[in-house]
């Protein structure tokens, strides 16, 4: 039985080293690819650079306006996880807190939000946008993701919220707290893995959505890193030495966030789900 056991796990690991090696083939094609020219990267595809080059950067960095573009991502995200944090932890709270099935009912209708695609209200925010003069503002960008984002981060937090032991709580209107400082000096202290993977799930949607800024930012100064990305795109050809660097400028930032906070994001995730 041991052997037949060894020999399963083996089998296993053998397996899950060629998936990964399928996954990571396109990432290493990816990135030797941004340091060759384009007539390399057409005939050796997988090979590594004979001719090392950076001036498939230095052009991405121009054609792109990278680091306006890369100022504009960052407001929005950073305000946009912001927002969302705060307002749907607050609402979270409220309705995991309450028990009268008004909160309930309030809390279904926000889930509704996840249920319904954002495609189909696009014409009447555009009009609701338009209305209050924020198109081709970083300001309406920033509600309209942040409004997107909410009813996923109030399901999480609303769930975490219910593993957090109510006792503290009441030990603290005890000593003379109110509502608000006790939500945040001792609940949204308690909060951090849920907090992380709020943030991370909402810089990542913030991030990738192409749609939005598309719709919405005209002008090339406040452009994000998609467009730009996006406006480098041949319409006929594609000049993939020129494409992939900015593909890797795009997604850097990105990277790294993810990487320095991946270690919150199994905890908060599954830290509701068990009560007890």
């Amino acid at each position: 039985m041991e052997s037949k056991r060894t020999i399963s796990l083996k089998l296993l690991e053998i397996g899950l080293l060629v998936l990964a090696a399928v996954f990571i083939i396109p990432v290493y094609y990816l990135f030797v690819t941004t340091f060759k020219t384009s007539e390399e990267a057409l005939l050796h595809p997988l090979r590594v650079p004979l001719n090392f080059t950076l001036e498939n950067y230095t052009s991405a960095l121009e054609s792109m306006k990278y680091f306006t573009a890369l100022k504009n991502n960052v407001i929005i995200s950073v305000a946009g996880v912001t927002i969302v944090i705060l307002f749907s932890s607050m609402a979270a709270y409220v309705i995991a807190r309450r028990k009268r099935k008004v909160y309930g009912y309030i809390f279904m209708f926000f889930l509704t939000g996840i249920m319904v695609p954002y495609q189909m209200g696009l014409l009447p925010l555009y009009k609701l946008i338009s209305s209050l003069d924020l198109i081709n503002t970083l300001t309406g960008v920033i509600l309209i993701e942040a409004c997107y984002s909410l009813p996923l981060a109030i399901f999480l937090f609303r769930n975490f919220i219910d593993s957090v032991p109510l006792e503290l709580e009441e030990a603290a209107f005890i000593d003379g707290c109110g509502v608000f400082r006790t939500y945040w000096t001792i609940t949204f202290r308690l909060l951090t893995p849920v907090v992380a993977t709020v943030a991370i799930l909402t810089a990542l949607a913030t991030w990738n959505n192409f749609l939005t800024p598309l719709l919405f930012l005209h002008s090339r100064e406040k452009g994000v890193l998609l467009l730009e990305l996006y406006r480098n795109v041949g319409e006929f050809t594609i000049d993939y030495a020129r494409l992939f660097p900015m593909l890797f400028l795009t997604i850097l930032p990105l990277m790294l966030f993810y990487l320095s906070m991946q270690r919150f994001i199994i905890e908060g995730m599954t830290a509701g789900s068990v009560k007890g």
